[in-house]
């Protein structure tokens, strides 16, 4: 009986084992973007395409990315409906699918193909894994939780780097197909895992109405009665919205309370809620979070981490290869603390001297390649740049990476925050096409422009989040929203707004008159 007793305080809370799970999404993602880059270079790849031009090399590798975007957009209400581990289990599935197409695709149309069912999939569960873990995690380990999809992703980047580094010798087509071919086994194995052992978010299942089994799940992940958020911080004050009918249409459990419920909402009004005067500043920062950390360039640096390697002086693939893989060691290594220490840290203070950190790389490098001081041969321009690039890498885990994402999903109010969350992924993933299809353009009609470009976004987004980024660190949803609503310079952009808007208004009838 002691025995037992010992192994059931050892074993983790159910909660912890979840977000483990649920995490393991991030290390298909990382997988792919480690492989993609080295794959475009090998040898025989390029003989399989032809040696494409690099907008057409641009394109290859962003062809995943639009239908992520897309798709994105709908991963909330997938989600809303079906809950967050099928919604996942899905989206990894079909994932996979566009991998085994990849690794047996017969030309490059099957291959772009394979792309495009791939990024469909990424869209749709990529942006649930945060929210899915921030809806189990207590408040006070909710940041280093969130960080797990991150953590795991750069565990998939050294993955995907160094399985690239084993198959580049192969003298066949498999020294690239087989890295796909291994991310869809594994994509497959995760959504099945998902879908058997993955339990539905407790907070979901209250929206539902379905209040027992909410309950039930509390104590399945083991969750302090303490931590367990109330429920009523994630409505509108005085209102609980009602029950979204299951699978049957009955919405008889609906939530009960004193409390007045909320008359149901039309489909029009349930999609445009996000938009509502509440959210809605809400979902435009996180929309402008989202894109300014793609637009950031750590894409650019990590799909071509060897075509960059190559511009300062290393020459063979297997130099340019392993380079890459020490670069996604180095990100390993560094998000592991940032993951530990995410709660530690303050999410404004973490972006906006993560930002100036990489403008100023950023500018370094551009600088250095204005000035013609990186040679191929000679100098030591070649190895400044190399040693910004993990500088640059560095600064981005242990700042934008460990809060952007996490700050874009908690700040949301709960019946909003999975569509909300999904339409700033939905911004993520466009930025990242635009970084990922037109930086081997940049890199080949300019040697610095693309490092001034990626500086100037990254001091721009430094600049706005001293304006207008409330601090959350260790905040409660309601004491969330009780921030927004004291930022004063939230407020006066408001205002300002609503000034604006008015005499706009005001002029349109005279000009119509006129």
């Amino acid at each position: 009986m002691q025995l037992r007793n010992l192994q059931q305080r050892r074993k983790p809370p159910g909660f912890v084992l979840a977000s483990m799970l649920c995490s393991l999404g991030g290390l298909l993602f990382g997988i792919d973007t480690g492989i993609i880059g080295p794959v475009t270079v090998m040898d025989d790849f390029r003989r399989y395409v032809g040696s494409p031009a690099p907008a057409v090399h641009g394109l290859i590798v962003s062809s995943i990315l639009i239908p992520a975007a897309v798709s994105s957009f709908f991963a909330g209400r997938v989600a809303d409906a079906l809950g967050r581990p099928r919604g996942i289990a899905i989206g990894s599935f079909v994932f996979g699918v566009g991998a085994a197409l990849e690794g047996a695709s017969m030309h490059i149309a099957m291959f772009i193909v394979g792309r495009v069912v791939e990024g469909v999939g990424e869209g749709l569960y990529l942006g649930m894994l945060v929210v899915y873990v921030c809806e189990i995690s207590p408040p006070r380990n909710r940041g280093a939780f969130s960080m797990g999809p991150q953590l795991l992703t750069t565990l998939g980047l050294v993955t995907g780097f160094f399985t690239c580094y084993g198959t580049a010798d192969i003298e066949s087509s498999l020294s690239w197909r087989l890295p796909f071919i291994l991310l869809a086994g594994l994509s497959l194995s995760y959504s099945t895992a998902v879908l058997l052992w993955l339990p539905p978010s407790p907070r979901w299942l209250t929206l539902r109405g379905r209040t027992k089994e909410a309950a039930d799940t509390w104590e399945r992940l083991g969750v302090p009665a303490a931590d367990r958020e109330k429920i009523l911080e994630q409505y509108d004050a005085a209102v609980v919205e009602p029950a979204i009918p299951d699978a049957s249409g009955d919405n008889s459990a609906a939530y009960t309370t004193s409390i007045t419920v909320a008359t149901p909402k039309s489909k029009k009004a349930e999609l445009l809620d996000v938009f509502s005067s509440e959210a809605r500043p809400r979902l435009f920062l996180a929309v402008f979070l989202m894109g300014m950390q793609q637009l950031s360039g750590i894409d650019g640096v990590l799909y071509y981490a060897p075509l960059l390697f190559q511009q300062a002086g290393l020459s063979s693939n297997q130099s340019t290869f392993l380079a890459s893989g020490v670069s996604a060691i180095v990100i390993f290594a560094v998000t592991i603390p940032a993951t530990i220490c995410a709660d530690r840290w303050g999410r404004r203070t973490q972006t906006i001297l993560g930002g100036l950190g990489m403008t100023a790389t950023m500018f370094v490098m551009g600088g250095l390649y204005a000035g013609d001081a990186v040679r191929a041969g000679a100098g030591a321009g070649r190895w400044v740049v190399i040693v910004c690039i993990y500088v640059f890498a560095v600064l981005y885990c242990v700042s934008w990476a460990v809060g952007i994402k996490i700050y874009a999903a908690e700040i949301q109010p709960q019946r909003t925050r999975a569509s909300a969350t999904s339409i700033a992924h939905g911004a993520n993933w466009t930025a990242n096409f635009l970084v990922a299809l037109v930086t081997p353009t940049l890199l080949a009609r300019s040697a610095y422009a693309a490092y001034f470009l990626f500086g100037a976004c990254t001091l721009l987004t430094a600049a706005v989040c001293w304006f207008f980024m409330p601090e959350t660190r260790g905040l409660g949803l309601g004491e969330i929203e009780q921030a927004f609503r004291e930022n004063r310079r939230l407020s006066g952009l408001k205002k300002f707004a609503g000034v604006l808007r008015r005499k706009v208004l005001r002029r349109m009838p005279a000009a119509v008159d006129a």
